[in-house]
């Protein structure tokens, strides 16, 4: 059986990444914090989490403000919405992912578009209409919160529809690969693909945490991968996986596994605070 996971697990760099990001993500787990106050960190860390993503899309907030509650800009609070959404979407999503991403749209993408477009993608690609083979029915424009980016147009329905698939497969296939790799092509896909049109930027930073959960290596829910991904050149990284090549592919896991680095750097910042008191 092919393992294609695998395959990019061995590209160039990435097993260093990927491990030293591993080593970090467990030296984190030792924290003697972690002991009493492990929900905190999480709790935390899901705030800290928000923010940074509703900052990528161009909303940057101080995090005071959201502890007081004072900000009701709709990416902010989709951003929240969602983040809050993942602990109860954590078994779900190895068995129906496609239920998971339409719920985490939902609630993210809630004041950003109407109701009736809310957990649907903006072309259902698994329609009799839309496999039918009418070319008009695909959407070539360029949707999504993602443009800005540099990504051009999004995928056609059909596509999108077919790329979907795949992924929904690689996230129920066994691989041999680290869960790093399998959680940097969810968010790649995700974000390249913009299957919903709205909010999918949030939605694929989800995704991505989410997958880090589930498959092993922050089960907890520590990491604030999210600022991880603030800090470095999201817009460069996605572009060079876009490219199809091994090389723009181990770019983005590279630097998916110093998000993680990074998050979790952020999370320590969170425990020694709580240690201080």
């Amino acid at each position: 059986m092919s393992d294609p996971l695998a395959v990019i697990a061995r590209l160039p760099g990435v097993p260093e990444a990927v491990e030293e990001a591993r080593r970090a993500v467990d030296l984190l787990y030792r924290h003697r914090v972690l002991r009493r106050a492990s929900p905190t960190v999480s709790a935390e860390s899901s705030l800290r989490g928000a923010r940074a993503s509703a900052a990528i899309e161009g909303v940057d907030v101080p995090l005071d403000a959201l502890r007081r509650d004072e900000v009701h800009d709709p990416v902010v609070q989709g951003a929240l919405r969602a983040s809050a959404e993942l602990g109860r979407l954590g078994p779900t999503w190895r068995k129906a992912p496609r239920q998971v991403l339409a719920r985490l749209h939902t609630v993210a993408a809630a004041g950003l578009t109407d109701a009736a477009s809310l957990g649907r993608p903006r072309a259902d690609a698994s329609s009799p209409v839309a496999s039918s083979g009418d070319d008009q029915l695909d959407l070539d424009g360029d949707y999504g919160d993602l443009g800005d980016l540099g990504l051009g147009p999004a995928p056609g329905a059909k596509e999108t529809g077919v790329r979907m698939e795949g992924l929904f497969e690689l996230l129920a296939t066994p691989t041999k690969a680290p869960a790093i790799v399998l959680a940097a092509v969810v968010h790649a896909e995700l974000a390249v693909l913009r299957p919903f049109g709205t909010a999918d930027g949030v939605v694929a930073r989800a995704a991505e945490r989410l997958t880090l959960v589930e498959y092993g290596l922050d089960p907890k829910s520590l990491a604030v991968v999210e600022v991880g991904h603030l800090e470095l050149p999201y817009a460069e990284g996605l572009r060079a996986y876009l490219t199809g090549t091994g090389e723009g592919v181990a770019q983005w896991v590279r630097q998916c596994a110093s998000a993680v680095t990074l998050g979790v750097r952020e999370a320590t910042a969170v425990c020694e605070a709580l240690q201080r008191g």
